[in-house]
């Protein structure tokens, strides 16, 4: 039964909130009014370590969340990060982690929120900048008092490490659930306990395959603008292949009394990481903070593990294009 988790020198509560669902991504682009619900929500739960980004409609989300924030007067009560990396303004939408991107984005991320962010990442690893002049810059930030914390996202073991020899890094952010282990193999999860820095968990639900009333029969059902419809295992024989793997796991949900997002949250947790779960809708908020009252077993663990270690989810996390942007 986890509750809260260490980053840094603070306790965070888990799970957090990943806000990219309200503009971005999932076929939604939620108006303030829409979102609002689910912020007081979050707000009213305690679920306050708050995950958003520039490329999540070009500053929109950060927007939307800074908005919401002084509205209600609750900057106090949030943790929040964002991240930059992406150049969202031009028609390329190129990665870059030039020192003069970072240096402006964190200026223009703090102007649409109207406060500075608590962890500020760079989204993806730009090959063709050196590590020893993009971190540099990400610690200037932070000494600067832009941001308290910094952070890489989606990088590989070997980045983490030569990064945090240039300046101390706080936290990763990488894919991770118990549909997507891919970090277990690759060394990232293993050098991020090594080095003492949080491994924060986006996508812990599986882009949307570990919720009961995963709504979707056909690879043919996502939303015309849903990124899903690009990402190999949402498609064609894969789909209805990776299915039966989320339904091993709901046998095992069932078992426990609880539901499917909870065990997948609840064994993230288990896992010592920070889950970002995102949702648009304010029941699904409440079923994922419950996760925390849910209490893994050894033997539900050793359950768990032979259902992820057996299940080899079928086609690439990204398209093409998208998979030569990660992992870094």
């Amino acid at each position: 039964m986890v509750k809260t988790l260490t980053f840094g020198n603070i306790q965070v509560p888990s799970p957090g909130f990943g806000a990219m669902g309200l503009s971005f991504g999932l076929g939604s682009n939620l108006s303030y009014e829409e979102a609002e619900p689910v912020l007081l929500k979050a707000i009213e739960l305690g679920c306050t370590f708050w995950d958003t980004a520039v490329a999540y409609q070009a500053g929109v989300n950060e927007k939307l969340l800074g908005d919401f924030i002084r509205k209600h007067n609750v900057r106090d009560k949030v943790f929040i990060a964002s991240k930059c990396g992406f150049d969202v303004f031009s028609p390329t939408r190129a990665v870059t982690n030039s020192p003069a991107h970072i240096k402006q984005y964190i200026e223009d991320t703090t102007e649409r929120l109207g406060f500075t962010p608590d962890l500020y990442y760079l989204h993806r690893i730009d090959p063709n900048t050196p590590l020893e002049e993009s971190i540099p810059a990400l610690d200037e930030i932070r000494k600067a008092g832009k941001t308290k914390y910094i952070g890489l996202s989606e990088c590989s073991a070997a980045t983490l490490r030569k990064a945090n020899s240039i300046a101390k890094i706080d936290a990763v952010q990488a894919e991770y659930s118990a549909f997507e282990t891919l970090h277990e193999t690759d060394g990232l999860i293993e050098t991020s306990k090594e080095l003492g820095i949080a491994y924060v968990a986006y996508s812990p639900l599986g882009h949307g395959w570990l919720v009961d009333d995963f709504p979707f029969k056909t690879p043919d059902d996502f939303a015309p603008d849903d990124f899903r419809r690009t990402v190999p295992k949402f498609q064609g024989e894969n789909f209805y292949k990776n299915k039966r793997i989320v339904e091993e796991i709901q046998k095992l949900a069932a078992k426990k009394g609880c539901t499917i997002s909870q065990i997948a949250l609840a064994w993230v947790a288990a896992q010592g990481m920070i889950a970002i779960p995102g949702t648009t809708k304010v029941h699904r908020l409440e079923q994922n903070w419950a996760s925390r009252e849910v209490d893994l077993t050894e033997e539900e663990q050793q359950e768990m593990r032979k259902i992820i270690d057996a299940a080899k989810p079928h086609g690439n996390r990204y398209a093409p294009a998208q998979q030569a942007m990660v992992g870094h």
